[in-house]
């Protein structure tokens, strides 16, 4: 488990684009930070889910997954792999939006058997469910930031078996508000994902902090949309599989429970 205690010391601020290293916000840092370079204080957090509250698949949890489903549709292993890396895009675009249909999609790409639904499914949420484990120091971190009055919310790319698993999820009844990509109708970083959830926390941009580790480019998504945006380190580590990453240049945090040291000092020299 990679996670760092919350009473950590961080810069209490975050600079302007451009300031300092492109990793002001890190621990036992403080950048000077008069009161006329401090900005208000966020209202609101918006969190990517993959990379950032949960671990990022590796390729060898991908290649396990494929197995299972394999084994479900009694398919060849290297066909059940190649098929579930080819559908990412309508699993996570709104093009099947129940985990059914998902199921549907693999078994007919697959040449496998409609009677191998209701095991394909299973397996569906199985892996779900295991996808949605969340680190106890994390489920502290959310629980201190909203004892602080922020409100928090999920935007993930992210499929209909996740959709349909995150209510029964530990991480559930920490957020706010949620917007995932296969009910929205679209990917990172199409700007109507950031208005969903704007509008779903009813809150302006610019009192929102939106953090993720930077997949599908959702970083200059959210400053597009009128957030402040902060990169959070992969959580996991670098072998994490990440989708439409871009570089960034702004600030970074090594974890989600750094926030709370973050925004609880937030303005303090």
């Amino acid at each position: 488990m990679r996670c760092p205690p919350t009473s950590t010391h961080l810069a209490t601020s975050l600079l302007p684009h451009g300031a300092g290293a492109a990793s002001d916000v890190v621990p036992h840092t403080c950048p000077p930070c008069g009161p006329a370079a401090v900005q208000p204080r966020p209202t609101s957090v918006i969190l990517d889910l993959f990379g950032t509250l949960v671990a990022a698949p590796e390729s060898s949890e991908r290649s396990a997954a494929a197995a299972q489903l394999a084994w479900a549709m009694r398919a060849p292993m290297a066909v059940a792999e190649a098929v579930l890396s080819g559908s990412w895009q309508p699993r996570h675009d709104g093009q099947l939006r129940s985990s059914t249909a998902v199921a549907t999609h693999l078994i007919e790409r697959c040449g496998a058997s409609a009677a191998c639904t209701n095991e394909v499914e299973a397996v569906l949420a199985r892996l779900a469910h295991h996808r949605l484990l969340s680190d106890r120091t994390l489920l502290q971190a959310l629980k201190e930031l909203r004892q602080e009055g922020i409100r928090l919310a999920v935007l993930s790319d992210a499929s209909p078996d996740i959709a349909e698993a995150w209510d029964r999820s530990e991480l559930a009844s920490h957020f706010d508000a949620v917007v995932f990509s296969c009910r929205a109708g679209a990917v990172k970083p199409d700007r109507r994902l950031f208005q969903g959830v704007l509008g779903k926390l009813g809150a302006d941009a610019g009192q929102v902090l939106y953090c993720g580790d930077g997949g599908g480019d959702e970083l200059a998504g959210a400053e597009r949309a009128g957030m402040r945006a902060l990169r959070v380190a992969r959580r996991g580590g670098p072998a994490g599989l990440a989708f439409g990453e871009a570089h960034w240049s702004g600030r970074t945090i090594p974890a989600v429970e750094f926030l709370p040291s973050l925004l609880g000092g937030w303005g303090a020299r």
